[in-house]
């Protein structure tokens, strides 16, 4: 374990060209630097964001959602079937029509029967609007208060009006308690969401966000080991920007306000571009890779470090245009149509057990609920967690 430890906290990879760990352990009376021990307090913070979100969610939430007619309402619950059940754990929760037909002579039922046990069993394990809801304002007040938090912050700060400061004098960097308390708040937002992924409705995009949100728990631990939690905190910053426009377009949607949601979207999609498309290369890498070079000289972590914020922009641009072809359909078409990603299986598919199933599902609208819900969500997957980081 000694060895391990030497070679991961490796001088030469963390740290500039004769700076070792021994320089930033002992610093001058009332100064403090980064320390990785200093991470282990999120945990108990993203324990303690979690109490406080099922809390906010039962008591102001909730009262939110009943007053906008958004009742928790149940789902129809599939009739307990031992052989269908161990065929939705095990093989199928869509079976084709093989299946159908060999579950049919099974269980001597009709196909349609089949049919409509999956898709009960499938409503089933899908959150409801009202739970949506209440996640969703959860999000929106979280983010709308850390960005609050963070641009305050910043606005006092002189890296944000002369990025070069965030590389004068590194490593050697006071941690003063408005970065430490930004940072860790944020890093403990984000194992709060790993922790809810767990006991939340499992939903079908449950390992890429907990792989997303892994990945930003690393990335945003990784500045402060290193202590680019300067520029780190810019990063922050220009990617909570976005955020709660985003989810308060889906709290809009939800409530059927669907011009509102319109509107709401579309300003979402223009800050998201001008922050990520403009402010993010023009300031942020900018300042990453040349000034930086400039002042300190490239080392290891350097290298590691804005490889990622590279294929961070990367990813920007993607998430740019599909979040582009969603603005321009809901500006061509009036409102933004649904997408193939809607968390619920709602009333086309409630339809299905009609003659007519098949002939009312647009293809512009498979499955889904009036407005920007479902390609909030995809949004939510594309643009958010463009996340943190």
């Amino acid at each position: 374990m000694a060895a391990l430890s030497a070679w991961f906290w490796n001088e030469r990879f963390w740290l500039p060209h004769n700076v070792t760990w021994a320089d930033l352990a002992d610093p001058a009376p009332g100064v403090e630097y980064p320390k990785a021990g200093h991470l282990f307090a999120a945990l108990p913070l993203a324990l303690g964001i979690f109490a406080v979100r099922i809390i906010f969610e039962r008591f102001i939430a909730g009262p939110c959602a009943r007053t906008l007619h958004l009742q928790p309402g149940v789902a129809r619950r599939a009739q307990p079937n031992a052989v269908l059940e161990k065929v939705f754990r095990s093989i199928t929760k869509n079976p084709d029509t093989r299946h159908l037909d060999g579950l049919s002579k099974q269980l001597d039922w009709e196909v349609r029967k089949v049919q409509r046990w999956f898709r009960h069993r499938r409503n089933q394990d899908k959150p409801s609007t009202h739970t949506k809801f209440c996640e969703s304002m959860w999000r929106f007040t979280f983010y709308l208060g850390i960005f609050t938090y963070g641009f305050q912050f910043l606005w006092q700060s002189p890296w944000m009006w002369d990025t070069r400061h965030c590389w004068y004098g590194y490593p050697y960097q006071v941690m003063t308690p408005g970065l430490y308390h930004y940072y860790v708040t944020e890093l403990a937002f984000y194992w709060s969401l790993m922790f809810s992924q767990f006991t939340d409705i499992k939903r079908k995009d449950f390992l890429i966000m907990f792989i997303h949100h892994l990945a930003t728990v690393g990335l945003i631990s990784f500045s402060y080991v290193n202590n680019m939690a300067r520029v780190g905190s810019l990063v922050m910053c220009v990617h909570d920007a976005s955020d709660f426009l985003l989810e308060a377009a889906k709290l809009a949607n939800y409530a059927k306000y669907q011009r509102l949601c319109d509107f709401l979207f579309i300003v979402f999609s223009v800050v998201f571009f001008i922050t990520r498309l403009v402010i993010y290369p023009v300031w942020v890498l900018n300042s990453t890779m040349f000034e930086s070079w400039a002042i300190v000289g490239p080392f290891p972590s350097w290298w590691l470090f804005n490889f990622l914020l590279l294929v961070l922009q990367l990813l920007h641009i993607i998430w740019s245009y599909l979040i582009a072809r969603i603005a321009i359909k809901a500006m061509l078409r009036g409102k933004v149509c649904n997408d193939v990603r809607s968390d619920i299986e709602s009333s086309s598919e409630e339809e299905a057990d009609r003659p007519t199933d098949g002939l009312k599902t647009s293809a512009l609208s498979p499955k889904g609920e009036n407005g920007t819900n479902g390609h909030c969500a995809a949004a939510k997957d594309q643009a958010q967690n463009h996340s943190s980081w």
